[in-house]
Order: C-alpha cells, then structure tokens, then sequence
C-alpha cells in the first residue's frame, strides 16, 4: 500500500544520479572549498542525511525508513519511506524534512512515496544506527519477532522474556519498568547493576 505527496515546484530533468545544477557549479568553482566539493550531491545520498525526528542521533537510512530513492521517467525525484507503524506521528515531518533537503540541493520536483508493505521492522536497522543508539545511551533492539505471512496470527498473552544489556555498563541485569517510554516504539528500562535508568527500542 502506498501513498503519495508531491512538491508544487518546476521540475528539472535530472537523475538521481545526477549532480543539480546549482551543486555542479559550486563544486566546479575555483574557489570551492573542502566541504563543499565532498558535500553529497545525488538525491540518494541527499536524502541519506536526513534525520529521525525522534531518535535525531539516526539518519533514516539508519533507521531503514528510507526504502528507496528513484528517478521517474518525467524527472521528478521519488523517495520511498515505510513508517515504523502506520500510525507514526513523526512521518510527516519525516516526508517534508526529506522533501524540504532535496529541494534545497536543487531537486524542485520530488515525491514523497509512503510504502506500508512490507511493514517496517526493527530488523532495518542498520549496524551503525545500532552502534549510534547505544553510544547515546538507548539499548537497540534485538531479533524482531519472525512474522507470519498466511493464515491466523497467534494471539501470546504472557509477557515476552528477554535479555536486554545495559547500553551504559553492558550488564544483562536489567529489568523493564514500563512497557512505553517516549514513544510507542521504546520502552523504559533499569539497570540494577549501575542502576541507571535506560530506554530500549522494542523489537517490531
């Protein structure tokens, strides 16, 4: 299932592969500067930069939101993001802040494609976005759940038993303290070892 949005801005032909007109004459200049001559160019890698608004230590290709960067054949740059759920208030800030970076590169025709099939799973998460979450002090998630794909869905009403080490002092004893912490997708944990408390993105 997807849905989109689209910029009301002209539309240059251009690639997504392509260096923006505006970016190849910086970069082309004699004076051009370090930073600006290995500042990211292809709308792909643009839209790399783009940050969760809710976890802002990961970008969304950290968080595996972003699916998909795409040239269609009329030019207009189509990014593809997948809500961590679909009901994620942060997503349509997530599509502006995408849109709003790519137009400021020179990208003025852009569709923001939200995909919810495949759902989202915490399994997208990228090594170093793990890496990222646990220097900041929030326990990433492990193995997501295997899910199924046909038939009935199994209902499990006990709670799920699970090791989650401390992000701080790396102690597997640890206990949880609510189901829910900032939001939906993290959880609030304690560690008895250096008792500091901690959050956990759940596994989805």
């Amino acid at each position: 299932m997807v849905t989109d949005s689209t910029t009301t801005h002209p539309a240059p032909n251009l690639p997504s592969s392509a260096t923006p007109p505006s970016a190849a004459a910086t970069t082309s200049a004699p004076a051009a500067s370090l930073a600006a001559a290995s500042a990211p160019t292809t709308a792909l890698a643009i839209a790399q930069q783009v940050t969760d608004p809710e976890l802002p230590m990961l970008t969304l290709a950290d968080l595996g939101v972003l699916r998909a960067v795409d040239t269609d054949p009329d030019g207009t740059i189509t990014a593809t993001l997948t809500p961590t759920y679909s009901g994620c208030p942060a997503m349509a800030e997530m599509r502006a802040a995408v849109s709003a970076r790519l137009n400021a590169a020179g990208y003025h025709n852009v569709r923001i494609r939200t995909q919810l099939d495949p759902a989202w799973t915490t399994d997208w998460i990228t090594p170093e976005g793990r890496r990222k979450l646990a220097d900041h002090g929030i326990a990433p998630p492990g193995p997501a759940p295997q899910r199924q794909t046909n038939g009935p869905v199994p209902l499990i009403l006990s709670p799920t038993r699970r090791a989650v080490p401390c992000p701080r002092c790396d102690s597997a004893n640890t206990e949880e303290t609510s189901r829910f912490g900032a939001t939906a997708c993290r959880a609030l944990w304690r560690c008895r070892a250096c008792m500091e408390p901690f959050e956990h993105v759940k596994e989805i």
